[in-house]
């Protein structure tokens, strides 16, 4: 099955129900197909041909699902990014996937304006808001396009989409995801949580860039035909965040562990003021969970905290523990339907149940790198998924992450590659060499430090360092911490030695 005819059969079998919730805007089963359908009708009309990559940057909205359909009913491929990210790492992604189309919103066309003649293969800007009189308005486009169904043909093998999401901005690897690998990776995500057309699916914080939001949430929830509700604005506040889950009735919640942490922070200071009684089930992914704010989280909302786990290469999560038997905390849970996981050790054998090993999965993953298959064959050997985390999987065959064998640093459960922040840190005119490294923290999961060797007789403070990072890419990655030493330990290889750095910096190790 295709995206088109996925939303195709939900708004005839649900119509005028509401599929999406923000603020005061509502928009029905209908309503998002028939503007979706307007928006590829206009893409077509503009010029975009079947295959060619329409970037999003926009944050969560209705008009980014609307604009999501329309790219893959239009038989283009979306690409949805980060509307934080600074122009340095925007180039490098659109040099990667080479964008026909983008859609965006202010501040960010603010700020690429100056710098679009640098993207030759841009051939028009579709501006959200409509204030920039130079870009054609979402309005004006959805008004030039027929409400009926494009007319290019779509086989369910076909990409739809390129995720950037877990690979580094300046080193790019476009994840290319089918059309039907995003449909199964929805169904899966709506079967294991035992999702139904009268869930409330609560969307805060979690941006729709990212995998988890995109498919576990929006995809999900239009498959099983449940009304998502997003809460609007970018702020951290939690209070909001329970005062709509009681007015919506919302039922489930998808989040992050730093989520839960601010969740269970507010409950100890201030106790619970809302009627949270219509959610059935909240579930955490992105970055290891840990026992103790489980535990915490129970004791004050009463119930399990769920774990989930996947990467963007297998489109989305593809675990969860069975629902009907509850959590085993610490795990991940089991494989979903379609999915098959299992522990290796360096030679590839499989491991015996309780003993350690790369996580390796087999299922309805990636397509492979986009335009890159030396990058794809290094991790999918043989039809396996070398994930690059170390775990074990127990006699129940419940699935623990107990490390990683990739250099990742995890915070809030946004994946950030080390090398971006090396590759601005060793563009300082000041420094000589420099490392990135995770240091666990309690709230966030991990926090950025670091480290830098400066060049003979320089001096730079740490102020210096963060803005000159801030600069140059979005703020997440900027180091919370700057540490300059004399020199970075080497291994035999020559390479920076970050575990003797760790040591030698008592640094706290992201896993216990």
């Amino acid at each position: 099955m295709s995206l088109r005819a996925m939303l195709a059969e939900a708004a005839a079998q649900y119509g005028q129900k509401t599929a999406i919730v923000c603020g005061d805007h509502r928009l029905s089963f209908t309503d998002l197909d028939e503007a979706s359908n307007r928006l590829a009708n206009a893409l077509i009309e503009m010029g975009v041909a079947k295959g060619d990559r329409i970037a999003l940057l926009l944050s969560n909205s209705p008009e980014f699902a609307v604009v999501y359909f329309g790219i893959v009913k239009a038989g283009a491929l979306a690409v949805p990014l980060d509307a934080r990210y600074r122009t340095d790492e925007l180039a490098s992604l659109f040099a990667d996937c080479r964008p026909k189309v983008i859609v965006a919103e202010r501040p960010l066309l603010d700020e690429l304006l100056p710098v679009l003649p640098r993207f030759d293969s841009i051939r028009q800007v579709i501006d959200l808001t409509g204030r920039h009189k130079q870009f054609l308005s979402y309005q004006q486009v959805l008004a030039r396009g027929s409400v009926r169904p494009p007319g290019v043909r779509l086989d369910p093998e076909d990409s739809a989409q390129l995720a950037y999401t877990s690979g580094p901005a300046f080193c790019p690897r476009g994840i290319e995801l089918s059309q039907h690998s995003l449909v199964l990776s929805a169904a899966a995500s709506a079967e294991g949580f035992q999702q139904t057309d009268r869930d409330v699916m609560m969307l805060f914080i979690l941006p729709l860039h990212h995998m988890f939001g995109l498919v576990a949430q929006l995809l999900a929830s239009i498959y099983k035909g449940s009304t998502l509700v997003m809460v609007p604005g970018t702020g951290l506040s939690i209070g909001s965040f329970l005062a709509a889950v009681e007015k919506e009735k919302g039922t489930m919640f998808l989040g992050v562990p730093y989520v839960f942490a601010l969740a269970v922070d507010m409950a100890e200071r201030e106790g619970i003021r809302n009627d949270l009684g219509s959610l059935r089930i909240c579930v955490s992914a992105g970055a290891p969970l840990s026992i103790d704010l489980i535990r915490r989280f129970k004791k004050h909302y009463g119930f399990d905290l769920f774990d989930c786990w996947g990467l963007s290469e297998t489109v989305c999560h593809i675990t969860c523990a069975p629902i009907a038997h509850g959590i085993r905390p610490g795990s991940i849970g089991k494989p979903l339907r379609g999915w098959e996981v299992k522990v290796v050790g360096d030679d590839g054998h499989e491991l015996a149940p309780g003993q350690h090993g790369e996580i390796i999965a087999r299922g309805p993953m990636m397509k492979g790198y986009y335009n890159n298959p030396r990058a794809t064959a290094e991790v999918v050997r043989d039809g396996w998924l070398y994930t690059g985390d170390i775990g074990k999987i127990d006699e129940d065959g419940y699935i623990f992450i107990t490390g990683r064998k990739k250099d990742l640093i995890i915070i809030k459960g946004q994946n950030i590659h080390p090398s971006d922040i090396e590759s601005v840190l060793q563009a300082h005119p000041k420094v000589a060499e420099a490392a990135a490294i995770g240091a666990g923290d309690e709230l966030r999961g991990e926090v950025i430090v670091a480290v830098i060797a400066l060049k003979s007789g320089d001096v730079v403070s740490q102020t210096d360092i963060k803005r000159f990072c801030l600069e140059h890419m979005v703020s997440y990655k900027a180091p919370k911490e700057v540490i300059v030493v004399d020199s970075l330990p080497r291994t035999a290889a020559g390479e920076i030695d970050k575990e003797t750095i760790r040591r030698r910096l008592s640094l706290r190790p992201p896993f216990p």
